[in-house]
């Protein structure tokens, strides 16, 4: 199974809430009170995607962020790249890469990392939050 980051979840239910504010700006304290999760990460994901152009941030006392981008334009690991600030990699079942040299299974691991990946660089935030199939836009 798929390990989502805390931080990769958090910028995808302020992505989703964001959603519903489209004329309105969302603050990172908005989005904590709604959800119930830590302020300073929260700042520091919308933070980290205003930095990438994901948001656009309005200083000042009503300030707050909005979305910069269609969902569509948008990947999976797009995100998860952002908010983490590093490569996504498929880790062995111990949570560290793999280091042994004589393991029976690497092939077949990085033939399943490779295929997922893909996989989450053409799965859109808007597929993802929203449900609509790539097949269906073409």
């Amino acid at each position: 199974m798929l390990k989502i980051n805390k931080k990769v979840e958090y910028a995808l239910m302020a992505i989703k809430y964001m959603t519903t504010n489209k004329e309105e700006l969302t603050s990172a304290r908005e989005i904590c009170d709604l959800f119930n999760i830590p302020f300073d990460t929260m700042a520091k994901v919308m933070q980290s995607m205003n930095n990438e152009q994901i948001l656009l941030s309005v200083k000042g006392v009503k300030g707050g962020y909005k979305l910069a981008k269609d969902l569509r334009e948008i990947s999976y690991m797009d995100i998860a790249r952002v908010v983490e600030g590093k490569e996504v990699a498929f880790t062995c079942q111990n949570g560290k890469k793999c280091l042994v040299s004589s393991c029976n299974i690497i092939t077949p691991i990085r033939r399943l990392s490779m295929k997922i990946n893909n996989y989450l660089e053409k799965l859109t935030v808007h597929e993802l939050l929203f449900g609509e199939d790539n097949e269906q836009r073409k």
